[in-house]
């Protein structure tokens, strides 16, 4: 019986499973950049992070507005997928909750640049938007809620208040090195504590 039929699937699987890991890798790099550089950084940062050449990168994201929109995404699913990961590793709700609302401030840094590298695409810029509180809404929601269970964190605030004001104070964090904006959602966070 010939199996090379087989072995060519075999073969393109392992190649689109390579190319998969490949741009996951190019994203998390670029994701990095941006935190600490901004959306503006140049490709060569990147490509020079990530450990490939610029035209890598180019090949895979044509222009900036497609390589930001693409960490956008990467990073709203690592978000999504930390939530319960967290939930079910962390020593307390309120514990996991905090870590996630780390991840979820670095992610914010990003996406604030996210606006001007769409620049006049706001039908992109709205499904973007409502694809973020379409996957991360419900996370928040059961990080909250198992923390409000546990009778760590008061049971007032919605996983949408909470973070819009995350949100707000992450604003201008990226344009003023005098504004620490992860100290103050650090406070807010401990803020929820239930009052002894």
């Amino acid at each position: 019986m010939d199996d090379s039929g087989q072995n060519a699937g075999g073969a393109a699987a392992s190649k689109r499973k390579d190319a998969r890991r490949n741009q996951q890798t190019l994203l998390d790099a670029a994701a990095a950049v941006f935190v600490t550089s901004g959306v503006e950084a140049p490709v060569r940062d990147i490509a020079a992070k990530a450990g490939v050449g610029m035209g890598t990168i180019y090949r895979h994201f044509p222009t900036r507005a497609d390589l930001v929109i693409a960490v956008y995404r990467h990073q709203v699913e690592a978000c999504a997928e930390a939530g319960p990961a967290l939930l079910a590793a962390g020593p307390t709700p309120h514990a996991a909750l905090g870590q996630w609302v780390r991840l979820f401030v670095d992610f914010l840094v990003t996406k604030h640049g996210l606006a001007a590298a769409m620049q006049a695409d706001n039908t992109g810029f709205e499904a973007l938007h409502a694809y973020f509180l379409d996957r991360l809404l419900p996370v928040c929601t059961e990080l909250l809620d198992a923390a409000v269970a546990a009778g760590e964190i008061r049971s007032d605030l919605t996983a949408y208040q909470f973070m819009r004001g995350i949100g707000n104070l992450c604003i201008g964090a990226e344009t003023d090195s005098r504004y620490d904006a992860r100290r103050l959602v650090e406070l807010l966070v401990a803020g929820l504590r239930q009052p002894r």
